[in-house]
């Protein structure tokens, strides 16, 4: 059986930011949630408990020339996508869950590609 030891953790930590965060239909909640081989990311309206638009390194309209899904690159390329489909729908200010990672590295890309993009924390 595998020990989870080291997701414990995150997983408090995780608990703790949600108890603050709340994605509203004006400003719902950016969600990012990083495997071992790909990235995710999520905006959701938790009044309605829905998904508004997603994005992932493995969905179809993801950068195919991107050689690894999972280094910085990739994060930068899921920022603008997430962006982009933001802006389809009509938003343009989101809340920002880090899902109980360390703002560094490639979360902390994602974040700045959005920004760039036209998203406002």
């Amino acid at each position: 059986m595998r020990s989870t030891k080291h997701l414990e953790p995150r997983m408090r930590r995780k608990i703790r930011i949600r108890e603050k965060i709340h994605g509203t239909k004006e400003r719902p909640r950016m969600c990012v949630y990083r495997s071992l081989k790909h990235l995710y990311v999520q905006i959701i309206n938790d009044d309605e408990g829905r998904t508004l638009c997603a994005a992932s390194t493995m969905s179809k309209d993801f950068d195919a020339n991107l050689k690894n899904k999972k280094n910085i690159e990739a994060a930068k390329a899921l920022g603008k996508l997430i962006a982009e489909k933001a802006k389809t729908i009509g938003i343009t200010k989101v809340v920002f869950d880090r899902n109980g990672y360390k703002y560094h590295g490639k979360v902390k890309t994602i974040a700045d590609a959005a920004r760039e993009a036209g998203l406002i924390f």
